[in-house]
């Protein structure tokens, strides 16, 4: 390994990115610049910074294991992502977000539910959700570009980690949104040059489209009996319909990362960075085929790898990984592809966790001072960004404690927990918000408490994964799981927590008084 080169790579690609932080630094002079960029992003920096926040190394590293490990089903949620988190987030809920955003003068997505429904109760406890939740999602991250810089490296993963996350936040803390979508657009263009060339190389190694596809259908035998029992049919099969692994695969990865999009935090307030909708209508051709370059080629090649390292030493890529589906997609890249391109792939997943780290301390940080310290004490202006600052370095903190102590494969089960969290929690309110003029203050407080602690309760007591682990349930009832019947408990929170707040939420708004004709108009002004 050539680590002259690497070294001075890496070196230029931080001064670049540090750069790109301080341009958003020196430009941005008000709390609304800090907050939503002064609402006159480009477009084509808007969708990037979109699409990069969306695909981190959780979906490269830790979804493309998942591929190794489930197969080609995985390009389900590659088109949830296309239509649901690119065209549907864009001209249907980003336009009416932008523009409600800027009738009421939101900053973050809280304060746009905050003020529409006139609840500060709303603000705070959604601000509350992001800053609690969201480190699960920013360690995971951390760890991903962490274990690629391990193995490529050889360097302590620890180490990597600390180093990593010193330098995400140098430029998150100072640069403010705009200092975040400025880098995110040119790691977003690295990682699209990155996952094109995986795309490439994967198939010339392995004989061309056809030739690999065959190889890897050919391969069900191959399936081992535990995962077989399970419902594993082969790397080219859906799992069994209702197997335990058919429950994981479709409401866990699937819906739980394919609808969560939607009421991502970090995501909707791109929207309201814009000028305009018809930025929003050219951002979508630029997200959707950013999307298919990153989700369509990590999943696709990691289901491949199966192909490659059966070929080479006659195992499947899971035993390869010694178990660890993290750890097949920095495996593979190192065994498979040439040296030069190991170089540009650790580029490529740099971006790709910084690009979703800096956006996701960003948002924890402005749920501290911008939701929660401004709600609560009444205090605006510099003092609160002062407080989202603080907020952005502790956040870091927790996510790199976090990183040190998470088990392994963890990559996309913290990812899929958070955007189902945030599906149940929000999806429900935000969508009425935006839609349903009927929809009540005491609607909206009580579907999200329903849809936070509903999704929560599951995962403690219900959802076999995280209850093992938690252990809480075997705490206080003796045994890991309340209910032992299939397929509960391997049923997503998702599944039950997002319908169930969203019932919630129009029940109790037809069963309340309407809200006040003035507020809407002014919610409304301008969205037909």
């Amino acid at each position: 390994m050539n680590l002259l080169l690497l070294n001075v790579l890496v070196v230029v690609y931080l001064l670049v990115t540090l750069y790109l932080g301080y341009r958003g630094w020196v430009t941005t002079r008000d709390t609304e610049g800090y907050m939503v960029a002064g609402r006159k992003i480009h477009p084509y920096i808007m969708a990037m910074s979109y699409g990069a926040t969306f695909i981190s190394t959780s979906a490269i590293v830790g979804f493309g294991g998942m591929a190794g490990l489930f197969g080609m089903g995985l390009l389900w949620l590659t088109f949830l992502n296309i239509f649901v988190g690119i065209f549907i987030a864009f001209i249907i809920y980003g336009k009416r977000t932008r523009r409600m955003g800027y009738n009421l003068g939101a900053m973050t997505l809280p304060e746009l539910m905050g003020r529409r429904f006139d609840s500060q109760f709303i603000q705070w406890f959604s601000g509350l959700v992001i800053f609690l939740g969201m480190p699960l999602y920013a360690s995971v991250v951390l760890i991903g570009a962490a274990r690629f810089m391990e193995t490529t490296l050889s360097i302590d993963f620890n180490l990597a980690l600390l180093i990593y996350s010193l330098i995400i936040a140098a430029y998150v803390v100072w640069g403010g949104l705009k200092g975040v979508m400025y880098t995110d657009a040119m790691q977003g263009t690295v990682m699209f040059l990155g996952m094109i060339f995986l795309l490439i190389m994967t198939y010339l190694h392995l004989g061309g489209v056809t030739a690999a596809h065959q190889a890897l259908t050919d391969m069900a035998n191959l399936v081992p009996q535990s995962l077989a029992a399970q419902g594993h049919r082969g790397w080219t099969s859906m799992p069994a319909l209702g197997s335990a692994w058919w429950w994981t695969l479709v409401s866990t990865v699937v819906l739980g990362v394919g609808i969560g999009v939607l009421a991502m935090p970090q995501l909707a307030v791109r929207f309201m960075t814009v000028r305009s909708g018809r930025e929003l209508n050219r951002g979508v051709l630029i997200g959707g085929v950013f999307i298919l370059a990153m989700t369509g080629v990590a999943f696709d090649v990691g289901a491949l790898s199966n192909v490659f390292f059966h070929a080479t030493q006659g195992k499947i890529a899971i035993e390869v990984a010694k178990g660890n589906a993290d750890s097949i997609i920095p495996v593979y890249i190192n065994a498979a592809m040439p040296e030069w391109f190991v170089y540009l792939f650790m580029l490529t997943l740099l971006a790709a966790a910084m690009s979703t780290s800096s956006s996701q301390f960003h948002a924890q940080g402005t749920a501290i001072g911008r939701d929660i310290y401004e709600t609560l004490t009444g205090k605006k202006g510099t003092g609160s960004i002062l407080v989202t600052r603080a907020g952005i370095i502790v956040a870091v903190v927790i996510a790199v404690v976090l990183g040190y102590i998470l088990p392994e494969n963890i990559i996309a089960r913290g990812t899929s927990i958070f955007f189902g969290l945030c599906a149940a929690a929000f999806l429900p309110m935000y969508t009425c918000a935006l839609f349903w003029r009927r929809a009540t203050r005491a609607g909206a407080i009580a579907g999200l408490v329903t849809g936070t602690f509903s999704s929560v309760l599951w995962m403690v007591f219900v959802h076999k994964k995280e209850a093992e682990a938690l252990g809480i349930s075997r705490f206080i009832f003796g045994r890991d799981v309340l209910i032992t019947q299939m397929p509960w408990p391997v049923v997503d929170p998702i599944v039950v927590a997002l319908p169930l707040a969203f019932l919630v939420t129009i029940v109790v708004s037809i069963l309340t008084r309407p809200p006040d004709t003035a507020h809407l108009d002014r919610c409304f002004k301008g969205i037909k």
